[in-house]
């Protein structure tokens, strides 16, 4: 055969085969029913891959958050066909009515797109219900996970998820109607490390729901990105014990290591149970937990301003001695016409005023920083000088701002320099004796609680600190966190540290010190108590301190609200968890019982009483 002949036998050939293709295409398409209805029962599906939220775990690797897997039955109108509505709101135990109404919601959104009929099904429940699922055409279920808290502590800190709303939804791309979001503590500051990356997945279904494979062998696919995990220094024992030693009290327990500013222990009471926020009894509790008089929602830790009261004056003292106004053995005799203040020996030095917490000393003290005779021609202008250069080194000290603590919703407190009191009273129409209630820690001056633990971090490090933060890395647990390691200096020379946590040493151990109840056998404290007049009823207590002096481990600031002066209530509650965290063992169980057992709260009805004039701190 020549070459022209085997030419046209090929083309003979690619024509009998492509005629073949086309005979039975046209038979598949036009003439057999069979590839026909096929073709029709068969339809795609997005199913949305969500990830694995983080974890959170504590310092020693323990679990403070985890997932626990629940399912949204979704529906798709289009694919919908002889739909048995009542018995399918029997299935999922849902009124007829309400199934009706969502069934309504979901054809008005789209006819084309999953819509959820019902939410946070457990896996249990869902394994009685998938078996019924192929009756229901154009239903399906979708896996998700919710939270899940093991040691049922740390609401505040912790925060909850909650849907989103139509708001971020048209702001943020990332999310859609019926996902989840972070909502305060720390699931809302680091929600897109924690959420991950969702994924997504094209199937085909047939009319019984089954699954017959993927869209394209998978082309269009995504794969979810599980969320990144974090690790906290949350020691999870303090954090229990602090809980228990504050249920039936007002007020609040920070604690923090001082040598890296990580939070060891965040407790604000009346604190609340964190699985009472998950799942669809979510709504229902946090409505109950808004309405509770005694506010279990507010977080007083982050958010409560007081008057640091006395403890404010280890600030005095360190402004007063760097500016040298002062010195280390000036004293001061204890004139109550001045200011109030309780019976004690005359303060021969700053350690003994400290030690004695005595009123009328500190009142000299400001009196001297303020009116320096900077401008000789007029006090009032000389204040003004005298007060700024107060201020900003006030402010040093992490005073009168947000923390950047890493936790949303946060109060600043005020510290109150000439601008303030110029707006308050006109410029040039003040001076020392109007604002002497600040010498003592009174007045103006506002401080929220992580302030005054990351003070006490100051006083222990004798003159530094790092930002206070809860997470110490994100993902892998040494992947320490960067901006959490500038250290910040306060406008104070060290030296003057060793005076002051001297008598801080002195308010615990020796006699007239205000602490005694924080001491702890074989440990030294230095601390200070403080009281926050309340002029609706009896004082909130604050105490400060750190341990051990000679090396300090521990940092913290315990406000009880309403329990009058600080040795009371707040200064034992803090020896309890320092012996705790620093020797793992607790020598005076009588005292934890008489804690945890005594309810202020409760008292809190009969201590209304007048506005009154400062008193021992």
């Amino acid at each position: 055969m020549n070459f022209e002949g085997r030419k046209y036998v090929l083309i003979a050939a690619v024509l009998a085969i492509a005629l073949i293709f086309v005979l039975r295409l046209f038979w598949i398409q036009v003439v057999d029913d069979q590839w026909k209805a096929s073709a029709a029962s068969m339809a795609e599906r997005k199913i949305t891959d969500y990830p694995a939220r983080g974890f959170i775990y504590d310092r020693k690797g323990r679990l403070l958050v985890a997932n626990t897997p629940v399912y949204d039955l979704m529906v798709v109108p289009r694919e919908v066909k002889d739909f048995d509505t009542a018995a399918f709101a029997a299935l999922i135990s849902v009124p007829v009515e309400e199934l009706k109404l969502r069934m309504t919601a979901a054809r008005k959104y789209s006819i084309h797109k999953p819509s959820v009929i019902e939410k946070q099904i457990t896996a249990e429940q869902f394994a009685a219900i998938s078996v019924h699922l192929h009756s229901y055409a154009g239903v399906y279920g979708q896996s998700r996970t919710l939270r899940t808290y093991p040691p049922r502590v740390g609401g505040h800190m912790l925060g909850y998820l909650s849907e989103v709303d139509a708001r971020k939804v048209a702001a943020d791309p990332y999310y859609k109607a019926g996902d989840v979001i972070g909502v305060g503590g720390l699931e809302q500051y680091y929600e897109e490390q924690l959420r991950g990356r969702r994924g997504v997945r094209y199937v085909l279904v047939d009319v019984h729901n089954n699954i017959k494979g993927s869209f394209k062998e998978g082309r269009y696919d995504t794969l979810a990105v599980e969320g990144k995990d974090l690790h906290t220094g949350i020691d999870l024992d303090m954090q229990r014990l602090g809980e228990q030693l504050m249920q039936h009290k007002k007020g609040s327990i920070v604690a923090l290591d001082p040598k890296t500013g990580e939070v060891l222990c965040l407790v604000s009471s009346p604190a609340y149970d964190p699985e009472l926020l998950v799942g669809r009894v979510r709504n229902t509790n946090y409505g109950i937990l808004q309405r509770d008089s005694i506010k279990p929602l507010f977080d007083r830790a982050l958010q409560a301003q007081y008057p640091p009261g006395s403890i404010f004056k280890l600030v005095q003292s360190l402004v007063a001695l760097d500016e040298g106004v002062i010195n280390v053995n000036t004293s001061f005799a204890c004139n109550k016409s001045l200011v109030g203040c309780h019976n004690h020996p005359t303060a021969t030095s700053i350690e003994q005023a400290i030690q004695f917490s005595c009123n009328p000393y500190f009142y000299h003290v400001f009196d001297r920083i303020v009116e320096r005779k900077l401008d000789k021609k007029s006090r009032f202008r000389d204040a003004a000088l005298g007060l700024g250069e107060w201020e900003h080194r006030v402010r040093s000290f992490g005073l009168g701002e947000k923390p950047k603590i890493d936790l949303p919703s946060l109060k600043g407190g005020n510290i109150p320099g000439p601008a303030y009191y110029n707006r308050k009273y006109g410029e040039g129409r003040w001076a020392f004796s109007t604002i002497y209630s600040v010498s003592i820690g009174q007045g103006e001056v506002l401080t929220v609680p992580i302030q005054m633990a990351n003070l006490a971090a100051i006083f222990a490090n004798k003159g530094w600190y790092y930002d206070p933060h809860v997470v110490r890395a994100v993902g892998h647990p040494d992947s320490v966190q960067a901006r959490y390691r500038e250290k910040h200096i306060v406008e104070a020379a060290p030296q003057w540290f060793d005076h002051i946590q001297e008598g801080m040493r002195r308010v615990v151990a020796e006699a007239g010190g205000t602490a005694r109840r924080a001491r702890i056998e074989g440990i030294t404290v230095c601390g200070k108590t403080g009281t926050a007049e309340n002029p609706h009823g009896e004082d909130h207590a604050v105490f400060v301190c750190f341990a051990p002096m000679e090396d300090p481990q521990i940092a913290m600031a315990v406000y009880v609200e309403n329990s009058g002066a600080g040795g009371r209530w707040a200064a034992p509650i803090a020896s309890v968890l320092i012996e705790q965290y620093l020797t793992d063992t607790i020598t005076r169980p009588e005292v934890v019982k008489e804690l945890i057992e005594t309810d202020l709260i409760a008292k809190e009805k009969f201590f209304r009483k007048k506005p009154k004039k400062p008193r021992r701190r």
